[in-house]
């Protein structure tokens, strides 16, 4: 009905591909009227109004000033067929590119099954500046994975995918053996000097960290304690802390803590501040808030009157 009033008016109802069909056409699903008509005018989206089939809304965006306009644009080239998952990796090989696989449901790195059932269901992410960005919906997995490939965070990926893998604890220990460090024990949970099980679970579960000029350092993640502790006995802060070990098994005398003295044997150590010598006989000097306290003697002496009789006088 709605088609052969748009072929009487000489007007063209727009296809489009959305969910609708057509353009400028979205669907409201339970409302008595779903289809609803908008166009865009002066920078704003205007509703044209909603209608009970898809066909009418499209008829209403045909007979608006946008929807001519629209019709007589150039129609756009159809778009390119998909590439299959063949030809996919064909173009990537072809371009020295690397197709990460991964442990997720689309099998690839950076891609997701966003959208089952639609035309274009896998979609191409990466993170980029602290935030995940979106590349585009792809038909195939391996066509976004082609896209992931091509950015730079996908060959970055593939550098580190390509690194050799990380030494096994026994070469590590032969490593070290080899280079002359030694991979200093510790009563930790790791078992080593300045490693740490930081991230159970992980790929790198163990980091290496020293301390230098009065901070912490971090000196990376690795994926045996042993591969951190060859790492830590490479740094000069390992090296020093097994020059140190080796002097305390060869029997060295360990550094002296500062402000520590040597005692020798029948050496009289050093007096306190404030102590004196007691000798038998020999009055101690006195503290220098103490007082002399002397004891008072009365003395009683007489003194003979004018009347004859003795005149007693107290003196101290």
């Amino acid at each position: 009905m709605w088609m052969s009033q748009a072929e009487a008016e000489g007007l063209t109802l727009l296809t489009a591909d959305n969910k609708t069909g057509y353009f400028g056409v979205s669907l409201h699903p339970g409302k008595p009227r779903p289809y609803e008509a908008r166009v865009r005018r002066g920078g704003k989206m205007v509703t044209l109004g909603s209608f009970a089939t898809a066909e009418e809304a499209a008829l209403r965006i045909a007979r608006s000033p946008e929807g001519q306009a629209a019709a007589k644009r150039p129609a756009a080239p159809p778009p390119a067929p998909p590439l299959t998952s063949e030809e996919v990796r064909q173009q990537a090989r072809a371009k020295g590119l690397t197709l990460l696989v991964a442990d997720n449901a689309a099998g690839y790195y950076g891609v997701n099954l966003t959208y089952p059932g639609r035309p274009k269901p896998y979609q191409a992410r990466v993170r980029r500046g602290g935030q995940k960005v979106h590349l585009g919906c792809f038909v195939t997995a391996e066509e976004a994975a082609l896209c992931i490939a091509r950015s730079p965070e996908g060959q970055e990926a593939a550098k580190r995918a390509a690194a050799p893998p990380p030494p096994t604890s026994e070469e590590a220990r032969q490593q070290a053996q080899a280079e002359g460090l030694t991979l200093l024990e510790a009563d930790n949970k790791t078992g080593y000097f300045g490693v740490k099980l930081n991230n159970p679970g992980q790929p790198k579960p163990y980091a290496a960290h020293v301390w230098r000029s009065g901070k912490e350092v971090s000196l990376g993640s690795f994926a045996t304690a042993e591969e951190a502790a060859l790492c830590i006995a490479r740094s000069p802060e390992g090296q020093a802390a097994a020059k140190k070990a080796a002097a305390s098994e060869n029997g060295s005398a360990p550094a002296m803590p500062l402000g520590a003295t040597l005692k020798e044997e029948d050496a009289v150590p050093p007096m306190p501040p404030g102590a004196f010598f007691k000798e038998e006989g020999v009055v101690p000097p006195m503290p220098p808030d103490a007082v002399v306290k002397r004891e008072h003697a009365v003395v009683v002496k007489e003194e003979e009157r004018s009347d004859g009789r003795a005149k007693r006088r107290r003196s101290k």
